[in-house]
């Protein structure tokens, strides 16, 4: 995304944008010019770029299996922390659910915060049932001992409307600090089990505000983040009806811990 771009917030991507780029739902004025902060066509102002536009990459661009996987998400309801670390019936049922949030912007006629659902995260076309591949993730991930991480760049402080969107620093301080081995084991000196959602949220992040860490803090307001929680926590429960019969006890129990009677 290019929203709000700037070569001193983010320079590689800013110096990657040269011909060879395409640049999508953004405006122009008569010298070619990009307005990055115009979002009169929508929010979702976007770029691709070849790989060869950044320095210091990776050559050849394949490495071996990984020791981290992240599942990106953009929790517009404000109420999943912005990185915790998933069991691996917890990235079996996340993998499945694919949750984002479409909001005022992204599409005609949204106005507030919807929960959007899409099957590994894209609903591809693939010739067996979901849960056949995400039952595959988590024997990977036992067998190679890969961590997976839940990322939420998404909103903090409220639902979107209230609360803003978490800042990328963050979001790329929580990233390195996973890659540099800085997070810590999982156990509760280091991780808060989040009591609706039953993921691990680190305690400390170098870079990041502990208080940013736990999106209820940043709420200032318990019982509208409770109320907002248990809200999402049904959309959850509601999409993964259809993959129950699929899904095994264990992937079940991968979902939110806590629902809205």
């Amino acid at each position: 995304k290019v929203i709000d771009l700037s070569e001193e917030k983010e320079p590689d991507i800013f110096r990657a944008i040269k011909r060879g780029a395409i640049l999508e739902n953004v405006i122009m004025d008569d010298d070619g010019v990009v307005d990055f902060e115009n979002t009169s066509i929508t929010q979702n102002t976007r770029v691709s770029y070849p790989i060869y536009h950044i320095d210091n990459i990776q050559k050849p661009s394949i490495g071996k299996n990984p020791k981290n996987i992240f599942f990106l998400t953009a929790d517009a309801f404000g109420v999943l922390p912005p990185i915790s670390k998933l069991t691996p019936a917890q990235a079996a049922y996340h993998f499945i659910s694919g949750y984002t949030a479409k909001v005022a912007g992204t599409e005609a006629g949204i106005t507030e915060p919807v929960p959007s659902f899409s099957a590994c995260f894209g609903a591809p076309f693939m010739p067996l049932h979901p849960t056949k591949y995400a039952e595959m993730l988590s024997k990977k991930m036992k067998e190679a001992g890969v961590n997976v991480w839940l990322v939420n760049t998404g909103w903090t402080g409220g639902s979107y409307g209230v609360g803003s969107r978490i800042k990328l620093k963050y979001t790329r301080a929580m990233i390195n600090a996973v890659l540099n081995g800085d997070l810590g084991l999982y156990n509760y000196n280091d991780y808060h089990i989040h009591s609706v959602f039953g993921v691990a949220q680190p305690r400390s992040c170098p870079g990041v505000p502990k208080e940013v860490l736990s999106p209820r803090t940043t709420w200032n307001n318990d019982k509208e983040y409770y109320k907002t929680a248990f809200k999402l926590a049904n959309a959850f429960r509601a999409n993964f009806e259809k993959f129950e019969f699929y899904a095994s006890e264990e992937i079940r129990r991968g979902g939110p811990q806590r629902y809205a009677e």
